[in-house]
């Protein structure tokens, strides 16, 4: 893997027109064809570490701690994924309508179903840049 560098991520979420940010500092490394967004988010219930993947149109997001969540995004496509709580493990299915990766930037936009129901219209926009240490 690269050097890891260290960035600000600002993660901008409007879910069901209901806006939610977060700003964290972490750090950003590519391996292979694959960039890596890496931060922590300190919620209430705990630490929760992010790692966003971004590959050929395609991110993954991966939450664990506090919150254990995988979610796939590819454009005009649906893909399962999973939100495990204190009930037990609960699949989900993104169907994304939008994907856009550009430099320090991420747009997502999609519907979400979990356990089959419908969650929400979500749209994220992730942008981090390189800060000094």
């Amino acid at each position: 893997m690269s050097a890891q560098i260290p960035v600000k991520v600002k993660v901008k979420t409007v879910i069901n027109k209901e806006p939610f940010e977060l700003t964290a500092f972490g750090r950003y490394s590519e391996k292979g064809d694959s960039t890596y967004l890496q931060y922590d988010e300190m919620m209430p219930e705990g630490t929760i570490h992010t790692t966003i993947k971004l590959k050929n149109g395609e991110v993954v997001i991966l939450r664990k701690g506090a919150v254990d969540m995988r979610l796939h995004f590819i454009t005009n496509k649906k893909t399962p994924g999973t939100f495990n709580t204190e009930l037990g493990l609960m699949l989900t299915e993104a169907d994304t309508k939008k994907v856009a990766i550009g430099e320090g930037q991420v747009e997502i936009h999609y519907d979400l179903d979990i356990q089959g129901s419908y969650a929400g219209t979500y749209h994220m926009n992730i942008q981090y840049e390189e800060v000094s240490e």
